[in-house]
């Protein structure tokens, strides 16, 4: 839980809290981004460029010179197939694509977009990249999708997704921001564009109907005939998210008992309850976010929300209420890996360095493979492509998993199918998942998770990405002995910038913050809230001394 929680989180925003959109919309065309300043540069993370163009960091601009860019890198990297472009709901989602689309159809990019000039959210730009790509060699597709995800209602975001289907590594968008700042350093220098009403004519724009095929495939992924033939009943809500369209179809195709709670789409966003610290946030595994639809949680089975391009998910159980993103992936893969019985024997489990060791523990229930790789979906998509991970999931609420004939479906995270699933596990069980989690609990253990925030200057923040197992020592961990320490993903053997240290029944990790000048802190304990709070303190005081030595 955050240490300061705002008066208001969990609340309706007052009016004067809510994202002046008319301003927002003039700050992206008007505002000239000073590449001097960091801030105001093209920057890629783990999920894409993102900003506001209230403080000059996703502007027109900028968005000009990443498409141009981007149009370089395919031409280097021989991708002439069609680029499948999806936006969110974000008030500079439209913006963004006008200026995307002038840049793309200059440059000669064959463009698929929605049919409707609707929505699209993340999996299905994944899903349609790799549906496309199948069985050929050439001519392969990529795609863009114009979202800064969960984030505040003034955000704008642009990611990429290669041929493979999911995120780009970073050879790719390093590239890609490199180009596209030496463009602002040289007034988009470079830069080819079309006026928008012809890209809107020009005949390298097609539009495709992206409901339907992903709305049809879903039975390939998900059994829906359970969840139809056991009457659950199901609450659904997209957080006005780019999934609002696409339940509907859902709903009437596969006959479900479910109940889309809302399908309003507003770019203020004012529907949404205030998130910890008095944002407005889409995030679904935010209690705060999320006090609509747990607050209905007793009128369904099961109820799940998605943040605002799809990709991630909020499960909600009557039993239980908001399910910890940790729990309900440890539920779903215990579920997965016993009844996909179409799933290689060899399939793993892929985690990520700081998600729950109760995911460690049910692998090892299973016989499974545990693959623990650095934060970032990206180094899950060669295992799902190939087969070869099952299930792939981030503590952060983001997971994917194969088809039920153990081929892919996604490379990229699919919020979509993780609450569907959530409904197949209570109509093949008769339980729900909080239930099937209590159930693992009492055979594996109980996890205490948190994570903390800590004070660190910009110099710490590179000590710590270099910090070592030699140099921080530890030989005992709140009273324990210590097990291992690494700096490496052990199951990729790449570097996540921090460090991880374990016993037999806790561990922490620390890693810098990409965006603020803060040390993340994740703890966990399998013998109570006490002994979390010692591996917190004892955390704590190791990385203090590391930075003084």
């Amino acid at each position: 839980m955050p240490a300061n929680i705002h008066p208001l989180a969990g609340k309706a925003a007052p009016p004067s809290m809510l994202a002046n959109v008319p301003r927002l919309v003039t700050a992206y065309f008007a505002n000239r981004p000073d590449p001097a300043v960091a801030a105001q540069r093209v920057a890629f993370g783990t999920s894409g460029h993102r900003g506001s163009a209230l403080n000059n960091a996703f502007n027109e601009a900028h968005i000009l010179a990443i498409s141009q860019a981007l149009c370089a890198h395919r031409q280097r990297a021989g991708i002439d197939g069609p680029l499948f472009v999806g936006i969110d709901t974000h008030a500079l989602a439209e913006p963004a694509f006008c200026s995307a689309l002038e840049v793309f159809c200059a440059n000669g990019v064959e463009v698929m977009i929605d049919a409707r000039d609707g929505f699209t959210p993340t999996p299905v730009i994944s899903h349609a990249i790799l549906t496309y790509n199948k069985g050929r060699a050439r001519g392969l597709a990529d795609g863009v999708v114009i979202t800064p995800s969960h984030n505040p209602p003034e955000d704008g975001g642009f990611k990429y997704n290669p041929p493979n289907g999911g995120p780009a590594d970073t050879d790719i968008t390093s590239a890609i921001e490199r180009a596209a700042n030496v463009m602002l350093e040289n007034n988009l220098n470079g830069v080819k564009r079309i006026p928008y009403q012809r890209a809107k004519t020009s005949a390298n724009l097609h539009r495709r109907d992206t409901i339907a095929p992903y709305v049809a495939d879903l039975a390939n992924v998900v059994d829906m005939d359970a969840i139809r033939g056991a009457g659950v009943k199901i609450g659904i809500d997209p957080l006005g998210g780019a999934g609002v369209h696409y339940w509907q179809p859902i709903i009437e195709r596969y006959g479900l008992a479910a109940t889309l709670v809302s399908d309003a789409v507003d770019p203020t966003f004012r529907f949404m309850t205030l998130d910890w610290d008095g944002k407005i946030r889409m995030d679904c595994s935010s209690p705060f976010a999320m006090g609509r639809l747990i607050g209905m949680r007793d009128k369904f089975d099961v109820a799940f929300a998605n943040d605002t391009d799809a990709d991630r998910h909020g499960i909600v159980t009557r039993s239980g209420g908001l399910m910890n993103a940790n729990h309900f992936q440890a539920a779903a893969i215990a579920y997965l890996f016993t009844f996909r019985s179409g799933w290689r024997g060899d399939s793993a489990v892929g985690k990520s360095v700081v998600s729950s060791a109760i995911i460690d523990r049910v692998a090892s229930k299973l016989g499974r493979r545990l693959v623990e790789t650095p934060v970032g979906f990206k180094w899950f998509v060669d295992g799902l492509l190939g087969g070869d991970f099952g299930f792939a999931g981030e503590e952060s609420a983001g997971a994917a998993f194969l088809r039920r004939d153990g081929t892919v479906w996604t490379t990229d995270k699919d919020g979509m199918i993780a609450g569907l699933v959530a409904a197949e596990m209570t109509a093949r069980s008769g339980r729900d998942p909080s239930e099937l989690y209590d159930d693992l609990t009492r055979e594996l253990g109980a996890p205490f998770y948190a994570r903390v925030d800590a004070p660190a200057t910009p110099a710490q923040k590179n000590l710590l990405k270099a910090l070592s197992a030699e140099k921080l020592a530890m030989q005992e961990l709140a009273g324990e002995p210590v097990r291992a320490a690494f700096s490496t993903a052990p199951g990729n053997g790449q570097p996540f910038g921090g460090i991880k240290v374990t016993t037999d029944n806790g561990w922490f990790a620390a890693r810098p913050s990409g965006t603020e000048d803060v040390t993340k802190i994740y703890a966990e304990s399998f013998v109570s809230e006490e002994h979390l709070r010692k591996i917190q303190d004892e955390a704590q005081h190791a990385i203090a001394r590391a930075f003084r030595g």
